[in-house]
């Protein structure tokens, strides 16, 4: 597919004001965004992802390194065009309705009037804000003002959006409702890159998703693959006693009671057949023996756990594509 947004050894060192010391927000990232894709953007706070945006839409620099949107230089204003962007945190004037926010944006971004007549009622339906659309913004709660931002940055057909928390303070139905709406826009052909804290939402929406530490990737590809099964396992059956997991500790295996199962963790398949043999040769009757998956979740705080220790340590971090750390 058609890449909307690559970049390629990004890196930016800021100064401190007083003391003039270097800070490194990234270095030497890579990026790439197709047309049609849900890409999520992940790291704790001070990653660079922030950094990332910033310099996608031209509000600074790069010190190395180069990006492009639509094939063009993000240093060219005509790159931003197609753009639809919602920053978290983001406010309207009070004063306004729901409708004259979307008439503003509208007219901003080059929206016909005439568009605009069918175009505002079309948002404010999908994102269910209709009875609220002649109410003024001041009386919005977070959750709807955040429906409004995403509408805003919809109003006129982005190629490219770039969203940062867009579910942040919305319930749980609004926000199967904006991941449903998501999954259209990229259904449409839309490159969508998402920066949020809620994992489990990321999981949910995204195609691929990038792990920033220090302004590096140091995960990257796609969902399935970096939370793919692994060797613990859940395991049951009738029999299983403390001796039955005294042996399989004795043989290398770690073997803990978890709510009503066995989590097992082995070396290799191998080794979990020789388990399975062990469990049998002692009278057991296995009623289930199935791969354990990480969450996403998982992944992260085992890389960001990683990378705590390599600092501790004093190992340097090397980037790490499409899998877990072992």
């Amino acid at each position: 597919m058609t890449a909307i947004l690559s970049a390629e050894g990004l890196s930016k060192t800021f100064r401190t004001p007083f003391s003039q010391r270097e800070v490194r927000a990234l270095d030497g990232l890579d990026l790439q965004v197709a047309a049609g894709e849900v890409f999520g953007l992940l790291g704790p706070n001070g990653a660079g992802k922030t950094t990332t945006v910033k310099i996608l839409l031209g509000l600074t620099h790069p010190t190395s390194g180069r990006a492009e949107l639509f094939g063009l230089p993000v240093s060219d204003p005509e790159s931003r065009r197609r753009v639809g962007y919602l920053p978290e945190g983001h406010r309207f004037p009070g004063y306004l309705t729901a409708r004259q926010t979307l008439s503003i944006f509208g007219r901003m971004s080059g929206v016909a009037p005439a568009e605009m007549k069918t175009r505002i009622p079309e948002l404010l339906a999908s994102l269910r804000i209709s009875d609220w659309a002649d109410m003024k913004v001041k009386k919005f709660s977070k959750g709807m003002t955040q429906r409004l931002g995403l509408a805003a940055a919809l109003v006129h057909r982005p190629d490219l959006l770039l969203l940062d928390e867009p579910t942040d303070g919305v319930d749980p139905v609004g926000r199967r409702e904006i991941r449903d709406l998501l999954r259209e826009e990229a259904a449409r052909g839309t490159a969508i890159l998402l920066n949020s804290h809620l994992l489990s939402e990321i999981e949910m929406t995204c195609d691929r998703v990038a792990v920033l530490r220090k302004g590096k990737a140091v995960a990257a590809g796609r969902i399935a693959d970096l939370t793919g099964q692994g060797s613990t396992y859940r395991f049951a059956g009738m029999g299983v006693d403390e001796a039955l997991l005294v042996a399989f500790r004795e043989s290398g295996a770690l073997a803990e009671r978890v709510n009503g199962h066995v989590q097992l963790t082995t070396r290799d398949a191998e080794h979990l057949n020789a388990l399975v043999d062990t469990a049998r040769a002692r009278g057991v009757l296995v009623t289930e023996l199935t791969p354990e998956r990480s969450t996403l979740e998982d992944v992260f705080v085992d890389l960001v756990k990683a990378g705590e220790a390599g600092e501790a340590g004093g190992a340097s971090d090397g980037p790490l594509q499409g899998r877990r750390p072992q």
